[in-house]
């Protein structure tokens, strides 16, 4: 990077024998020049990328038929891309990404042209998503525009591609069979769109398929279980080679110069990676296994033979309508670095066979309605953000500060205790209550002896007469 500025320099147009021009990451502005085209008849490799150049881009673009290189990404171009350009017979890489180019008509690219990989990402393009592109292209990157309408069938005529990124569009529709026809797809992203209907099984006889994103759209039904019959780049992390961007014969000359190596760079690959939207390296793309089927409107059981996918590092389920438990089977996910099950209806407990998942980073389970006591052991142990495990009511664990039932130490036996206690208190109440009684009684008596009227004098003297004299009188 320089700190070049002010308009593109006239004077390297006057380089007639020019092979090579890398300009990126400058301040330079202005227009396209055209003086360029026309003067250079070796130039191969023209690198503008990351400047401020605007306006649009110039008709006779296709005179510069000598490129095999043309990155302008990182611009403020505008307007179509002018058809000329599918007449550079010999580019290979064209690179037109985070621009303000518009229009609804692609050029028409030879079929048998030599363009492997095309970026027209994040720029103002509508209208169907267009196929006009050779049969051997490798990499097509259209995401961040406003394309619309369902998925063209004819997309399985290009059967060489390994990268289809379709995200960030306006995309609606089914997904068609047909794309088991491009038999060659590592990388297929087609995040947030409108996409509806369930995921086809046959969507599994992609065998090289290393990412798989179908988030943040409508899709209704179940997870396939056919999902893992055939996705056998997801099952096993094979030795293939790294996927590399196509080596360009007019820059082998050049690949050991360090300005090339640090301009020339392939856009990353922008997923949902651990709970963020990351870069992955595109020269290291087969290190990197993904599945995403979150936000949309999946109901069904996890199947438990999503584990036969050991090659997997993220699984995200995140933002469905799933049921029923979580298989312990996802224990054997043993690549897996990130797990996101959260915003479903899972129920009963977290597997204990998480304790093996050794590169686990993240995990998330919150929202649903798991209940027992969180996992100890292994990776679990580092995960304790409570806000993975939030809104399940049954939880209990170190990891949320919640003490499980069984954990708790033993309430004492109330009844019991006063069972014991009943006769004690008996006991007491008889002891006081006799002598009391006893008291009382005595004290009644007396009251009464006292308070009884005095008999009258005649009566005291009848007590002194005979007892004869008693019977008499009651005759």
């Amino acid at each position: 990077m320089n700190q070049l500025h002010g308009p593109f320099p006239q004077w390297l147009a006057e380089f007639q024998t020019l092979l090579v021009l890398i300009l990126s990451h400058n301040k330079l502005s202005g227009s396209f020049t055209t003086a360029l085209l026309r003067s250079s008849q070796f130039l191969s490799i023209l690198a503008l990328s990351h400047n401020n150049f605007s306006g649009e881009l110039p008709k006779n673009i296709g005179d510069a038929w000598p490129l095999s290189v043309l990155l302008l990404d990182g611009n403020n171009f505008s307007g179509p891309i002018p058809q000329s350009i599918s007449q550079i017979s010999n580019l290979r890489l064209l690179d037109l990404s985070r621009n303000r180019l518009s229009g609804n008509i692609f050029p028409g690219f030879d079929p048998q042209g030599n363009l492997q990989y095309a970026d027209f990402s994040y720029n103002q393009f509508s209208g169907e998503v267009p196929t006009t592109f050779p049969l051997n292209i490798r990499t097509l990157a259209l995401e961040g525009n406003k394309f619309s309408g369902a998925l063209p069938l004819n997309l399985k005529k290009l059967r060489n591609l390994e990268r289809l990124e379709l995200q960030d569009n306006n995309i609606s529709g089914e997904l068609p069979n047909s794309l088991l026809q491009i038999s060659q797809l590592r990388v297929l992203n087609l995040r947030n769109n409108s996409l509806q209907g369930s995921i086809p099984k046959t969507l599994s006889n992609l065998q090289n398929l290393r990412i798989l994103d179908l988030s943040s759209n409508n899709l209704t039904g179940e997870i396939p279980i056919e999902f893992v019959n055939n996705l056998t780049g997801m099952i096993e992390a094979l030795p293939n080679p790294t996927s590399q961007t196509p080596d360009f014969p007019a820059a082998a000359s050049i690949s050991s110069s360090p300005v090339f190596t640090t301009e020339f760079a392939v856009n990353e690959l922008i997923v949902n990676w651990k709970k963020s939207k990351q870069g992955l390296s595109s020269h290291y793309i087969d290190m990197y296994f993904l599945l995403d089927l979150s936000n949309n409107q999946l109901s069904s059981e996890i199947p438990a033979s999503l584990a036969a996918l050991k090659a997997l590092k993220m699984l995200n389920l995140s933002f469905n309508k799933l049921f029923g438990k979580i298989p312990a089977s996802l224990g054997d996910l043993q690549n897996v670095e990130g797990l996101d099950l959260s915003h479903n209806k899972l129920s009963g407990p977290i597997p204990f066979a998480f304790t093996k998942l050794r590169q686990l980073t993240t995990l998330d389970v919150s929202n649903n309605k798991l209940t027992g006591r969180i996992p100890v052991g292994g990776q679990m142990n580092t995960m304790a953000d409570p806000n993975f495990y939030a809104n399940n009511s049954g939880l209990c664990g170190f990891q949320i500060n919640v003490t499980c039932l069984e954990d708790l130490p033993p309430a004492p036996k109330l009844q019991d205790h006063d069972n014991k206690e009943e006769p004690w208190i008996l006991q007491e109440a008889v002891g006081i209550g006799y002598p009391i009684g006893f008291l009382l009684t005595i004290g009644i008596i007396f009251l009464a002896g006292y308070f009884n009227p005095s008999p009258p004098s005649n009566s005291r003297r009848r007590r002194r007469h005979h007892p004869h004299q008693l019977i008499r009188q009651q005759i």
